[in-house]
């Protein structure tokens, strides 16, 4: 399976990266082509919202969307990986979902499996709410097959998030693929 990870985190060895790098590592033992694909840094500019693309592309934005929409096609398996800020994904995973309203189509066609992977310093009961909702509305809606999420709570270092169960959550959920 061609399992692909979108990085959402604009910090580059934080804690969600530690639970991308479990993940990964679990699918990669278990067979699986992995790549991942920093949309933190990447060059994209938001939805400009003329359709144009007609829910099916092309973008008439030219940027690194391009090949990160082609990559997500050619998917299998699509893992998000991003930080909670402020209760919910990060700008720059939001800005690359946001754009996938130019491939739609062949996302919902193509029944995608997806994973979330998420981190965040909060540790309440209800840290993660908004977050889950806005993950299950986009499973629905791409008809992406759940794979699971791994939860970070309490995961504000990368030396809290090593110490935590997380990574390891991380690791199966890679294995179970």
């Amino acid at each position: 399976m061609n399992v692909l990870v979108l990085m959402g985190s604009p910090n580059s060895r934080g804690s969600t990266y530690l639970l991308a790098d479990a993940f990964c590592k679990g699918a990669q033992e278990c067979g699986h082509a992995v790549k991942r694909i920093d949309v933190a840094h990447a060059r994209l500019a938001p939805c400009g919202g003329c359709v144009a693309c007609g829910y099916d592309g092309p973008c008439v934005q030219q940027d690194d969307m391009e090949w990160i929409g082609a990559a997500i096609v050619q998917a299998d398996m699509l893992a998000l990986a991003t930080p909670l800020y402020y209760y919910g994904m990060s700008a720059q995973l939001k800005t690359a979902i946001d754009r996938f309203c130019a491939f739609n189509g062949r996302i919902q066609r193509k029944r995608i499996k997806s994973a979330l992977l998420s981190v965040a310093w909060n540790a309440d009961g209800w840290t993660f709410d908004a977050l889950e909702a806005h993950y299950r509305t986009l499973v629905r809606y791409l008809n992406l097959q759940d794979q699971g999420m791994v939860l970070g709570k309490g995961c504000g270092t990368p030396a809290m998030t090593r110490a935590s169960v997380y990574p390891e959550q991380a690791y199966r959920l890679g294995k179970r693929l």
